[in-house]
């Protein structure tokens, strides 16, 4: 039997929460779906901060006009308006849930600076801005009896009026809706049914589909997987932001070093020691992410290096301690002391620009389901994310959206058809898990050599071939054994791996954080690249 909720929310980051607190609030009953604890979330591991005009030397247009820079001709000039306005009510809001951002003994806010910001407008938790904000939230969420949170339930398969129809059930509207999801338990195995007018994806991005990132491991791109599947369009996917400055370590585990320390003074150094961004940009370390990377990528390739420098050494000892206690003890632990020696870092994924395609209210091409946070496009960040409006997109997409839910739910009459529940049939536990590491190291290697920071038709094209390949593997895996989350995040990871490149091969230019030697201009004509699903 379905279990039945007015609203499920897939995550449990800013996004997801926020947005999960204002419907419940109106008197709906909301379900929180989490793969894993209800803490574990991107949100929690950003540093830097929010971005928000918050200071009088400091105006909404100064922000809108970094956010288009950075967005290089591809942000929705309409959308980045609407957010960056909406910014400081959003801001307010949080403050009276219990986020305390950092002040200066003058009790005014502690602003930080990062690249491609004009000003400082970075309100900040020390550098643990995420980890204070899903605290509050959580807290807040607790408290709610209108919200269940149901922890290590992993969303497999959106339920639809057409797939319903596929399958020989009868149902009343001819026009494609939702009508719920199936759900794994991950504690039992089992896979539940769902039944909901309203489905809310808030699930992150897909960082791990890259073999060094600063992600968790939790950004598989489940939301963006589910809703293509479900034939809902998804846009811009080959715009991956990797941050410049992750901790190079001996093993795979890549640290984010947040960009407030160059806000702060900090200066990437090359092999010899001396600095090159002035070189690249007249921004030097404060340009935008997509230039800054490509730097530190060319510097490494120029000089064979395996990583670059940054040096924040000459602030004083005391400063770095109280503004970034975890990235300080988070170095210490990997032998460098920030405060007298360089930090060694490299690029690695980081932020996913594109997504489900979505209004800045979150709404989707497929009547009640919605999408907030990084797995959803609006076009606020175009092809490159200005530092800090991820958090501040989060907080307006999850108010703007609960309004239009709120609205769809008060004039949508519910579908009483009870979907089927899920079937195993005679399917089996796997005994060849192995095939499953093997294929995930792979599908990681493929795109980190052929689809990262440069690229090439050439590259493209191999990576297409070797994740074509894998989808094929992981299909039969899928239909002829038990579900299990490392089989569904590999399901997922390579339906968005295809993705990435598909829409990089449809953009044959260099804009932002798409540069391929291939097609090293911009064209005259901007356009997003789109993809949706061709059979359903």
């Amino acid at each position: 039997m379905a279990q039945q909720f007015d609203v499920l929310v897939v995550g449990s980051g800013i996004a997801g929460l926020s947005f999960a607190l204002k419907v419940a609030g109106a008197g709906y009953q909301v379900a929180i779906l989490t793969k894993k604890n209800q803490a574990e979330s991107n949100t929690n591991y950003a540093q830097g901060g929010i971005a928000c005009v918050t200071s009088e030397s400091d105006d909404f247009e100064l922000h809108v006009q970094d956010t288009l820079r950075a967005g290089d001709g591809l942000c929705d000039e309409e959308v980045v308006r609407e957010i960056v306005r909406e910014g400081p009510v959003r801001i307010r809001e949080l403050a009276a849930l219990g986020v305390e951002f950092s002040r200066l003994d003058d009790g005014r806010p502690s602003l930080g600076k990062e690249g491609g910001h004009s000003k400082r407008r970075i309100l900040h938790v020390q550098d643990m801005t995420g980890k204070a904000i899903e605290e509050a939230l959580l807290e807040a969420v607790t408290r709610h009896s209108g919200i269940t949170m149901l922890e290590h339930h992993f969303a497999i398969e959106l339920i639809t009026h057409q797939k319903l129809t596929r399958a020989g059930i009868a149902v009343r509207k001819a026009k494609d809706q939702i009508l719920g999801l199936y759900s794994l338990n991950v504690l039992n195995g089992k896979v539940i049914t769902f039944k909901a007018p309203v489905v809310l994806l808030a699930s992150g991005g897909a960082g791990q589909i890259y073999q060094y990132t600063t992600n968790p491991e939790i950004a598989t791109g489940d939301g963006i997987a589910m809703a293509f599947r479900a034939g809902v369009a998804v846009q811009n996917m080959e715009f991956i932001q990797f941050h410049p400055t992750a901790l190079f370590t001996s093993t795979s585990e890549r640290f984010l070093i947040s960009e407030a320390v160059r806000g702060e003074g900090g200066v990437l150094r090359g092999a010899d020691g001396c600095e090159f961004m002035s070189r690249y940009d007249e921004r030097a370390d404060l340009a935008s992410r997509d230039i800054v990377a490509r730097a530190i990528d060319s510097e490494m390739k120029r000089t064979g290096a395996k990583h670059v420098w940054l040096d924040i050494t000459f602030r004083p000892e005391a400063l770095l301690k109280e503004r970034f206690p975890t990235i300080y003890k988070t170095c210490l632990r990997h032998g460098v002391d920030m405060t007298r020696e360089y930090i060694p870092v490299i690029p690695a994924a980081h932020y996913l620009c594109g997504g489900v395609r979505t209004s800045v209210s979150a709404e989707t091409d497929l009547p009640g389901l919605y999408a907030c946070g990084e797995v959803a496009s609006t076009g606020l960040h175009g092809a490159n994310r200005l530092a800090s409006n991820s958090l501040l997109e989060a907080v307006v997409m999850a108010h703007k959206g609960s309004e239009r839910v709120l609205d769809y739910l008060n004039n949508h009459e519910v579908d009483r058809v009870l979907p089927p529940d899920w079937v195993d049939g005679d399917l089996q536990d796997s005994d060849e898990r192995i095939v499953l590491s093997h294929n995930w190291d792979e599908l990681k290697r493929t795109l980190w050599d052929y689809v990262a920071v440069v690229r090439t038709s050439k590259r493209l094209n191999r990576a297409r071939t070797r994740i074509l390949n894998l989808a094929n593997e992981i299909h039969e895996y899928y239909w002829n054994f038990k579900v299990e989350p490392k089989l569904l995040e590999l399901r997922n990871m390579i339906q968005v791996a295809e993705l990435v490149v598909e829409c990089a091969l449809q953009r044959r230019e260099s804009r932002g954080l798409h540069y391929t030697l291939d097609y090293p201009e911009k064209r005259t004509v901007v356009a997003n690249t789109n993809f949706r699903r061709r059979e359903l």
